[in-house]
């Protein structure tokens, strides 16, 4: 068990380190995904701040959905943060998948995030 979160932390500081090239003074939209849940943020790195975040154990959210770990979930999610940044008046965000390979959930957030109005 040791050696996936030796390569899981590998593979999320990599990513890190190309984001933070990348960047260009862009907040980053984080996004944690567990057996039985899915949370994003955009932190704003400079200031060290969260500026929007939303997870499938959102009231509003938590009642619509069968469960928070399926790809329904995190669509509605990706929504959800992608409206309260631009309330938040973020537009363009760099994606850090945090070591997650893009396939599934995580992509599915990211492109519910691109259709609620976010540009990354």
């Amino acid at each position: 068990m040791s050696r996936k979160i030796d390569a899981l932390s590998r593979r999320k500081a990599r990513v890190r380190r190309a984001l933070r090239a990348a960047a260009n003074g862009r907040p980053r939209l984080s996004v944690f995904r567990s057996s039985k849940q899915i949370y994003v943020q955009v932190i704003d790195d400079a200031q060290g701040k969260t500026l929007a975040s939303a997870s499938s154990l959102d009231k509003d959210v938590r009642s619509d959905l069968k469960t928070g770990a399926d790809v329904a979930a995190a669509q509605v999610v990706g929504k959800l943060v992608a409206e309260r940044a631009k309330a938040a008046g973020v537009t363009q965000v760099i994606f850090d998948r945090s070591g997650y390979l893009y396939h599934g959930r995580v992509k599915a957030l990211a492109d519910a995030a691109r259709e609620g109005g976010l540009e990354f």
